[in-house]
């Protein structure tokens, strides 16, 4: 099993008390090495003209080559640097890259990635470049699949991810969100399951399952992309929902157990977590590791 990581995830200079956990993606590294997980793929950047297929041009040039306002940088909730621009190149390629190779091997993971706030003419809510439409995209356009459906569990809407796949037949967009967070003006998804704040992890899990399986049944994806977000967790600072750690451990476990029981391949992205206490937000994040070692021990 391929897990893409990439040191500049952790290593982007943020202002002091920057809301974005930018350490986690370290610290999640070394901490599924203790599960088995040593072999980590270093990827390579995504090209212009992957980014393209879902990305206008001129917001593309714009941001890497530093031309975006104030306001635009104000949305996009970083500050622009040469160092964020490399950071964020080597994230959406290593979506990319985990999607080609979920297709040989059935899985894999990118330790960053489930940017779905990023539309096609802007960056918002840390998110720059939708990497999970961009696989997605990428996958169609070179003819390595037929249809892709994009998972998200985040606890916010994949606002940008609906918008770019709207036009895109065959991208189906899914998101199970909390109805009272972010963002204040939701997209249309495929499909959209907005749950209550305050939703505790029967009524989750059971939401989650009929969704999953309705989109597999009428659908029938050539592969899962699933933005497998922490901020669904009870402790976390941004999410509203109360699951409980069992309760993360089990949405990642019925998800690669239902995939694996359709042969469906499936791409495994970070997604968000908004904890202070960083070792706890991945402990969170933890879990989605902890369910692949526990389905299918072979492949650590």
């Amino acid at each position: 099993m391929a897990v893409y990581y990439h040191p500049l995830y952790s290593r982007l200079a943020l202002p002091q008390r920057h809301r974005f956990p930018i350490t986690k993606y370290q610290l999640l590294k070394h901490a599924i090495t203790e599960l088995g997980f040593t072999d980590f793929i270093r990827p390579h950047k995504a090209t212009n003209e992957q980014i393209q297929l879902c990305h206008t041009r001129e917001y593309t040039e714009r941001f890497i080559s530093g031309q975006l306002t104030e306001k635009e940088i104000k949305k996009m909730g970083f500050p622009w640097s040469n160092q964020l621009v490399e950071r964020t190149l080597y994230s959406v390629g290593a979506s990319i890259q985990a999607a080609e190779s979920a297709l040989t091997t059935q899985l894999a993971v990118n330790l960053s990635g489930g940017y779905h706030h990023a539309y096609s003419t802007y960056g918002s809510g840390f998110c720059i470049f939708n990497d999970l439409a961009i696989a997605a995209a990428h996958l169609i356009n070179t003819d390595q699949v037929s249809s892709v459906l994009i998972f998200d569990c985040d606890v916010h809407q994949g606002d940008g991810t609906a918008e770019i796949c709207s036009a895109q037949e065959d991208v189906i967009t899914c998101s199970i969100h909390c109805q009272q967070n972010f963002p204040r003006l939701k997209q249309q998804s495929d499909y959209d399951f907005a749950i209550d704040a305050g939703t505790t992890d029967d009524e989750y899990l059971n939401t989650l399952k009929s969704a999953l399986d309705f989109c597999i049944r009428l659908h029938q994806p050539d592969i899962i992309l699933y933005n497998a977000g922490a901020d669904i967790y009870q402790g976390d600072e941004l999410g509203h929902f109360d699951i409980s750690l069992e309760g993360v451990y089990q949405r990642d476990l019925l998800i690669l157990n239902t995939c694996r029981q359709h042969a469906i391949p499936i791409m495994c992205a970070l997604g968000g977590g908004y904890q202070r206490d960083t070792q706890q937000l991945v402990t969170v994040h933890k879990q989605l590791f902890r369910a692949i070692v526990d389905l299918s021990p072979s492949l650590v």
